[in-house]
């Protein structure tokens, strides 16, 4: 029921995570190009009083002349913040930023966070209705009930824009789609379950109301709370809980659950005990979202009744019951048809299509993240959060169902384009990244950080090992527990720590080391010496000897000599040739570019295995591939004499009738600029090209540096790919938190 994934995170890093650069996690900056005067003039005096008029004459014209119509506004007034409590307004401002950036990130939907400094539910009301002008849309959070309910509905009877409390209705649709699979998967129908609700707050409410509208019957449901049963003639409940009121004898959670068929609980750790599921019916369903700590740990559940289906709030459970599965895509889909409110019907579609996505196939960049191909079964009912697919989806069943109900007020004609627009709104990469982070928790690995004497690589070996990745394994020397401690770490002698003066590991690195290099005019002292000495040769031979699954090092050294260093311990991979690729990464694309590392003067056929091995990591990355080998030359315009390895590079593939586009030589803007590729009738991109192979490494190079400082894209990389174990060789300048992110994709198997 929660946004929360469940990771582990020192306080001094989230505090550096918010604070470090540009305090908070959002900015505003301006989608028009604003150089010149007549920019300005145009933004602003006199150019802005043409669309003034406009919307004067006409106020739906706000839609189309102003941001309204992608806006929506993250209201809260602090007084029930993250089960934290009445904090207040202003504390409250992370999550509702935090809230902001989900909105944008997972539906490119933009969003502010706006803090009300009062608890009194008429002037808080009073102040969100006089917003409407500015936002197509109103998303409450963090309100304490009964106040919740007076606030949202009396603002949807006011306003004429969709308005959403997320902690009510997000949590009851994601159970509601999985009621729906689970009820599937044993054989139940909605109108003939008992269903006993534990928890009588906002959330608790919402959830039965749903699946009430949804078809279970009201004489099947049984709410409780601290004191128990909810029933009729109760005089100590509110009206919002006196209006699920049963009729049942029952007076307990224990005697509400004998013969019940599903448990919802909103309530608190322990409530469910293993005996009360053991008096349930065959095949019970449990839903159980207190968080952190959930009624019943699912181990719990399923000792008593290992035909128990359950779901819980928690990430490091199967069937995660998380907002982020709906409210940024219901959002989309109502604003994309100007709906003026959300209503059942809306809520209904977005938890049926919620309910089918987890019935489909999981797409394999999905599978590959997480280490499992998930199927539709007792343990796969809630589709994953991170799934690329709940964006178009998910608002299309809600832009229908606003159309069918009436609500919508600009119809969408083509269902089809519209489905394409959403799938070009987003970047698949992002999803992959976050799966990827989401598959290192499911499948942690061992990864060697080699320079675990710098403050940066120990600040990514904290957040590896607290964010439940992996095994941080550090190389340095003795000192290393007294850093860690100075960095907040209260367990520094849990960390394993390589020291080479002192490790027994030394003799056998030395004679391996010594077998590989003797050829080479190295002495076995020189072997020693190197052992001892230089933490990448030390490091990677801990790669070698398997005492890690993967390596992470560059900030110390160049990244030509920690090349030479890694290159005298482990080889390329059988048949290939390293690489290294930067990705630029932006809200709705991503570019591959290689080789930005390794190759000075690759030949033609080096450059057609680059092309395909990045095309492979760009299918990973759910991208289809289209490979643009770059040149200044467009096709022999102009000519010259370095040219002939680009050209026989796009015959090398010819010949090898590989499964995705190519082109070149041409320059950037034609492999980038649709406008500039319609020049050339005959190219074979079908669209912008995403993958960039470079003619060498002097430009590559100069390109990906000049394009992580003053681009406008964030920037991973490089990847090395083509050795033999996975490694990587992070930039110098690199923060702990691209650390983790490299670390994370080579243990995954993602770069290498």
């Amino acid at each position: 029921m929660s946004e929360d994934l469940n990771l582990q995170f020192s306080e001094r890093e989230a505090l550096l995570f918010h604070s470090e650069g540009r305090p908070g996690k959002i900015e505003i900056i301006a989608s028009k190009p604003m150089a010149t005067q007549r920019d300005l003039a145009l933004a602003y005096s006199p150019g802005v009083a043409v669309p003034v008029q406009a919307i004067a004459d006409d106020p739906a014209m706000a839609y189309d002349y102003t941001a309204k119509g992608n806006l929506v506004a993250v209201i809260s007034n602090g007084t029930a913040i993250l089960g934290m409590g009445n904090l207040g307004a202003l504390a409250s401002k992370p999550v509702m930023e935090g809230k902001a950036v989900l909105f944008k990130r997972f539906a490119d939907v933009d969003s502010i966070d706006i803090e009300l400094k009062t608890e009194d539910v008429n002037r808080f009301i009073d102040a969100v209705e006089l917003m409407e002008p500015t936002f197509g849309g109103i998303n409450l959070e963090d309100i304490k009930a009964p106040e919740c309910f007076i606030i949202e509905q009396t603002l949807r009877e006011r306003m004429n824009i969709p308005v959403f409390h997320d902690d009510q209705h997000g949590t009851a649709i994601i159970c509601a789609a999985g009621l729906i699979n689970a009820c599937l998967i044993t054989g139940r129908k909605l109108s003939e379950i008992k269903l006993v609700v534990n928890g009588a707050g906002a959330a608790a409410i919402a959830c039965t109301e749903l699946m009430k509208a949804m078809g279970v019957r009201p004489d099947n449901v049984i709410m409780c709370d601290r004191t128990g049963v909810i029933y009729q003639g109760r005089d100590d409940v509110n009206q919002w809980q006196s209006a699920h009121a049963t009729t049942s004898e029952a007076r307990t959670l224990t005697e509400a659950l004998v013969g019940a068929d599903v448990f919802l609980g909103l309530s608190a750790a322990g409530a469910l005990k293993p005996e009360m599921v053991e008096h349930m019916k065959p095949a019970p369903i449990i839903f159980a979202m207190a968080n952190p700590e959930p009624e019943i740990r699912p181990e719990l559940a399923m000792a008593a009744r290992p035909d128990a289906i359950v779901a819980t709030g928690r990430s490091d459970y199967p069937n995660q019951v998380n907002n982020v599965l709906c409210f940024p895509f219901i959002f989309r889909g109502a604003l994309d048809v100007r709906a003026t409110g959300i209503n059942d019907e809306m809520k209904i579609a977005a938890a049926n299509a919620i309910a089918e996505l987890a019935r489909e196939r999981v797409p394999e960049e999905v599978a590959l993240v997480y280490g499992v191909h998930h199927s539709f079964g007792p343990t796969y009912i809630i589709p994953t959060p991170f799934d690329p697919r709940l964006m178009e989806i998910v608002p299309v069943a809600v832009a229908k169902a606003a159309m069918e109900s009436g609500v919508a007020t600009k119809p969408i004609l083509d269902m089809e384009a519209y489905r394409q627009s959403l799938r070009a709104r987003l970047n698949p990469t992002t999803s992959v990244l976050t799966m990827a982070y989401e598959g290192a928790r499911a499948h942690p690995k061992r990864v060697i950080f080699a320079e675990g004497e710098e403050e940066v690589v120990l600040r990514a070996a904290i957040a590896f090992r607290e964010g439940g990745y992996g095994t941080p394994v550090l190389v340095g020397r003795d000192d290393v527990p007294d850093r860690l401690r100075a960095l907040g770490v209260t367990d520094p002698e849990n960390f394993e720590l390589h020291n080479s003066r002192v490790s027994p590991l030394v003799p056998k690195m030395v004679d391996f080391l010594y077998s590989r290099l003797q050829r080479r005019g190295y002495l076995r002292r020189d072997c020693e010496r190197m052992v001892n000495q230089d933490r990448n040769i030390f490091g990677a031979l801990l790669l070698q000897l398997g005492e890690g699954d993967a390596m992470i090092t560059g900030i110390t050294r160049t990244y030509g000599e920690t090349m030479r260093q890694i290159y005298r311990v482990i080889d390329p991979a059988a048949g290939k040739t390293p690489f290294g690729i930067h990705l630029l990464v932006g809200q709705s694309h991503t570019v591959f570019i290689a080789d930005t590392t390794v190759n000075e003067r690759p030949t033609a056929e080096q450059l057609a295995d680059f092309a395909e091995q990045t095309a492979a990591v760009a299918r990973l990355m759910g991208h289809e591939p289209r490979v643009a080998f770059l040149s200044y030359s467009n096709f022999g315009n102009p000519k010259g004499e370095w040219l002939d390895n680009i050209r026989d590079a796009v015959t090398v593939l010819d010949g090898r009738q590989v499964g995705f586009e190519y082109e070149g030589e041409m320059a950037p803007d034609v492999a980038l600029n649709p406008k500039q590729l319609a020049n050339y009738p005959f190219a074979r991109l079908s669209g912008p090209a995403n993958v960039l192979i470079m003619p060498g490494l002097q430009s590559a190079h100069i390109s990906a540096k000049l394009l992580r400082e003053l681009g406008g894209d964030s920037v991973i990389g490089p990847m090395l790919i083509g050795m033999e174990k996975p490694v990587q060789v992070a930039p110098m300048t690199s923060t702990a938190s691209e650390l983790v992110t490299l670390a994370v994709l080579a243990a995954g198997g993602i770069a290498r």
